[in-house]
């Protein structure tokens, strides 16, 4: 047993007066005061450390090299953190004392002076601990005993001797800890298919003390609900714990409309929620702001999943609608930002990195943790909607009673902390869950699967959508991917939830052509789908020594946790490139890495725009997509994944991309039997009058051969419509004779003014590696400032600008140059000087790396 000390003076109390919270929308506020004693909170600072921080004490990064194997025997010992602290008088002689944890990872045991004062089980739940009675004049001693989270889950799998629950363990080449499913902990952190196995154990929130004579707030949540009959009422729901019975005045003041309502309340003695209702006939766009024991900002918003029949097609459709407009939701899927919690410092600008691609969606996927306050805040402020997944994935979960009341434990705290966000629009049970059943991932005999399909809906249905079901103002589904409703019809687990008919879609094939979207399904929703790539060279060199820097070395295999990933990511590239081929190993390991990136970038491209494209279309009973959240959008560790931010922030070309395809105006260009079709999809709120440019260059020359322009067509405001048709062969014969492997085609929309609307897009029409004339361009720089103005004498694609460790991000990047100067800001996110820019900037084009 190790035992670390903590002795720090410095601990510290806080007098917080809960008197009143002001609520301000426009020109007038909604006042809620609770006439209540004074609150003393005491902080216990120095217990809020992650264990693995030891690693630090070693002198290295738990992420270099292989260390995450080096480091596995932290987690199969148990730990014990200890403090002593002095009490100030006032918490002493408050009639009620507790002992707060915000957030224990996992299994633990507290004591105080010696005496135990409770256990812990589950690192998404706040406990408390009475403790006034064991407080003691001068030095007082906490102890938090860890039990390894290893072994505990261990235990907790021998004494489910009934009938396995699997997984029992995770692929081989996640290298990875076994039973994961047993301990309600961050199930990442067993390890996955992106990401290493760091079993954390220890303090992960703070830790303090609270004192209080009669009341005490322990949470406040206001909620907006909307309906035709009532108009807008504002629910607000105080959770309190009441030393005694006693009767406490409540005011509600709208002060716009000068109404007010005062509430003699008796708050009974014990833990008890209390709801207060205020009926609002008139909303223009206000947001609510609560004061109390934490800063709550609201904003009045209307949420429904549209789940109905869809003319001349089978099934149902399945969108959200926001404030009564149907929305296509845009976005990607959030992990675990870093495998230690408490390092997480990167949320604003990995989701300000969301929005300036244009995304309006995030998943926050169901094998990580419910997110700290800050993200959510962000979302709330940023307008990213949020899909939140409760935390169960990829596995079947026991479903004893002790389990079940922890978890009802963890989704009651959860539902209450987060309910107030606007940002989150729907809950979700679990990540894949309802699939594994449906396909028999786990190989359960024929004969054993009602037992598991009533463990499932004891656990997701009968418990965590009962709780859920509370909060009026947003949709619950019960496992992604799902049919919605007709999962419901056929008993919550349906024959198969991968149906394009119904609910949302995961999708993910490495052996086709991912250039070919007919491989693609049309869905209603496609809620996860995506390509590995490998981050850049300038983000695995910190973690890696030379001998790694090769795409066979044991560290490229050790990093890869995926089966065959590798391997698929190239020959899913050889499709369409050629490989890098360099004699010098070096270059030979980066030009790798760069193809990597090309191929996801373009594989994505090819899907969210067939997505995109479907929005309007039914074609042969599938189509009507409404969202597009590709897998994935950060990383845990600098390792291959499908992510398109890179662990650290440096964007991918895919992120690059992501600028464009979610851009709300956009032509989409592709083939069907020989035929071009651009589409022209708007997001926008109004209707366009649009045309298609299309542009016909050689691949050996700047200049263009021709240009054809469509007809003006009226493109409805949230559609997609053919603006542009053309055979292939007489678009080609019209064009000076170009030929597929001699020509690309380059297109934008412009409206009746001539002004261009939306990015500018292209179609290669053969694959770059058979292209005739493809040759390496000449290509200069001269540096202004953070901008970079390129000089090219060839037609130029995938032109990839890099300025190593130097934080920030260009304003395009892995873009197609068909024209003799283009001009690319840099955004600097730390300081830095034209200098160290130019020493740092290099240029790559796909020929560059032949």
């Amino acid at each position: 047993m190790y035992q670390k000390q903590f002795n720090n003076p410095n601990t510290k109390s806080t007098e917080r007066v809960q008197t009143s919270a002001t609520v301000g929308f426009k020109n007038g506020a909604i006042q809620i005061i609770i006439w209540i004693t004074t609150i003393f909170f005491f902080t216990i600072p120095t217990l809020s450390e992650t264990l693995f921080h030891i690693s630090y004490v070693f002198g290295c990064d738990p992420y270099f090299r292989f260390n995450d194997l080096s480091y596995q025997w932290i987690a199969l010992d148990n730990w014990t953190y200890t403090t002593t602290f002095t009490v100030p008088s006032q918490i002493r002689v408050r009639k009620k004392v507790l002992l707060v944890f915000d957030g224990v990872d996992t299994a633990a045991s507290i004591s105080l002076n010696g005496i135990v004062v409770g256990k812990t089980d589950n690192m998404f739940r706040r406990y408390d601990f009475s403790v006034r009675k064991l407080l003691k004049d001068g030095e007082n001693v906490l102890e938090v005993s860890l039990l390894s989270p290893v072994f505990y889950s261990s235990e907790r799998r021998k004494a489910h001797s009934s009938y396995s629950v699997p997984p029992e363990c995770p692929p081989d080449v996640q290298k990875g800890e076994c039973h994961v499913n047993f301990i309600r902990k961050e199930q990442s952190s067993f390890s996955w298919d992106w990401g290493p196995s760091f079993p954390t154990m220890g303090i992960w929130k703070d830790v303090r003390l609270d004192a209080f004579d009669v009341l005490h707030l322990i949470q406040l949540s206001s909620l907006p609900l909307y309906s035709i009959s009532t108009q807008w009422r504002l629910q607000v729901e105080l959770l309190v714990d009441a030393v005694q019975t006693t009767s406490c005045q409540v005011e509600l003041s709208l002060s716009e409309l000068d109404s007010k309502q005062t509430i003699q309340n008796l708050f009974l003695q014990g833990r008890l929620k209390y709801n207060f209702t205020l009926h609002i006939n008139k909303v223009d766009s206000f947001k609510i702001e609560a004061y109390l024991t934490s800063f709550l900002q609201v904003y009045f918003r209307t949420v429904e999943l549209i789940q109905e029949p869809v003319m001349e097609s089978p099934g149902l459709s399945f969108y959200f609608r926001i404030n009564e407009k149907s929305l296509f939701l845009k976005g990607s899927n959030w992990i675990p930002a870093d495998s230690f919690q408490d390092r997480v410092n990167s949320a604003v600008n990995l989701l300000q990195s969301a929005v300036d691609a244009n995304m309006n969606a995030l998943r926050v996927w169901g094998g990580g943790v419910y997110e700290q306050d800050l993200f959510y805040n962000l979302c709330d402020e940023l307008g990213i909607m949020v899909w939140q997944d409760f935390m169960f994935a990829c596995a079947m979960y026991p479903t004893e009673d002790d389990f079940i009341q922890t978890v009802r434990e963890e989704v009651i705290q959860q539902v209450q902390r987060l309910k107030s966000h606007p940002s989150i629009i729907v809950w979700s049970g679990n990540n894949e869950n309802e699939a594994a059943l449906a396909t028999n991932w786990f190989n359960i005999p024929a004969s054993q699967k009602p037992t598991y399909i009533k463990d499932y809906v004891k656990l997701y249905v009968n418990n965590i959508r009962k709780i859920v079901q509370e909060d009026q103002s947003r949709p619950f589904l019960v496992s992604s991917p799902t049919n919605g409703a007709e999962s419901e019809q056929e008993g919550w687990v349906a024959a198969n939830p991968y149906d394009p008919h119904f609910g949302d879609v995961h999708f993910y094939n490495y052996n086709m052509d991912c250039w070919d979207w007919r491989t693609f399904p049309r869905t209603r929703f496609a809620s996860e789908y995506g390509f590995q790539s490998w981050p850049s060279f300038s983000t695995l060199e910190p973690v890696s020594i030379p001998e790694d820097w090769s795409y066979n070395s044991n560290f490229t295999s050790h990093r890869q946790h995926h089966e065959s990933g590798n391997q698929q990511m190239l020959q899913q590239a050889a499709l369409h490139f050629n490989l890098p081929n360099s004699t010098v190993p070096l270059k030979r390991f980066t030009d790798t890495l760069y193809i990597t990136q090309v191929m996801q970038a373009q594989c994505v491209k090819t899907q969210t725009e067939f997505y995109r494209r479907s929005r309007s279309e039914i074609i042969a009973g599938k189509g009507h997509t409404l969202g597009a959240l590709y897998w994935q959008l950060n990383d845990i560790w600098q390792a291959p994944s499908w992510s398109s931010i890179e662990f650290g922030g440096k964007w991918k070309m895919l992120h690059y991309f992501a600028q464009d395809f979610f851009a709300s105006v956009l032509p989409v260009g592709f083939e069907d039997d020989d035929t071009l079709f651009i589409y022209a999809i708007s997001d926008l709120n109004h209707d366009l009058k649009l045309r298609a440019v299309v542009n016909v260059y050689s691949w050996s020359d700047l200049d263009s051969i021709c240009t054809l322009t469509s007809d003006q067509l009226l493109v409805s405001g949230g559609s997609a419509a053919a603006i542009f048709k053309q055979p292939v062969t007489s678009l080609l014969a019209g064009c000076g004779g170009c030929t597929r492997l001699t020509c690309l085609l380059s297109f934008h929309l412009e409206n009746n003014h001539g002004i261009q609307q939306g990015p500018t897009n292209h179609h290669f029409l053969c694959s770059p590696k058979d292209a005739q004339g493809l040759q390496r361009p000449n290509i200069t720089e001269d540096k202004s400032g953070f901008m970079v103005i390129l000089h090219s004498d060839s037609v130029a694609p995938f032109v990839w600008l890099d300025v190593g460790h130097i934080q920030g991000r260009f304003s395009v990047n892995g873009f197609l140059i068909v024209s003799r100067n283009k001009t690319v800001h840099f955004d600097a996110w730390q300081p830095t000087s034209v200098a160290e820019l130019s020493r740092s900037l290099s240029v790559t084009t796909l020929m560059d790396v032949y």
